[in-house]
């Protein structure tokens, strides 16, 4: 099923970026964000972890040349690190809260294109593409499990 999300993610993503000018924080993240858009916790963790991710890299740049590339390789590694301790520490099950970050470089790729087009932008474009997955989904007759 997650195949199946994100290869519909990365079509819409396509027409998007073709068609509007935007980027859904790269091509496979509306994907894996329909696929958890039942467990809405973990989607503001996630963005609550890009946004991080992004500021850091932001405060970073005024001291580092951070651009291409480089901004990219650092997102990634800074939102990998940082996904990976908000499973260690913003997962609850006793309580059944899970704030823990979708994935491991999702985090990193949502704030990459925070830098390029904006945090608003880039947030409300993920959310609309990920709704109208699951929506297609739905449509298609493939339940996304609630695990």
């Amino acid at each position: 099923m997650i195949e199946i999300a994100v290869g519909l993610g990365i079509v819409l993503s396509l027409i998007l970026s073709e068609t509007v000018g935007v980027t859904a924080g790269g091509l496979i993240v509306p994907g894996y964000i329909a696929f958890n858009l039942h467990d809405p916790l973990r989607v503001i963790g996630t963005m609550g972890v890009s946004l991080l991710v992004f500021l850091i890299v932001k405060g970073l740049s005024i001291k580092i040349l951070i651009y291409g590339k480089r901004r990219l390789a650092f997102c990634l590694l800074l939102g990998f690190l940082l996904g990976y301790l908000s499973k260690l520490y913003l997962y609850f099950p006793e309580d059944n809260v899970n704030l823990a970050a979708i994935g491991n470089i999702i985090p990193g790729l949502i704030a990459n294109w925070m830098e390029r087009q904006g945090v608003l932008r880039t947030i409300s474009v993920v959310i609309i593409t990920a709704s109208i997955i699951q929506l297609l989904m739905m449509l298609l007759g493939m339940e996304i499990p609630h695990v």
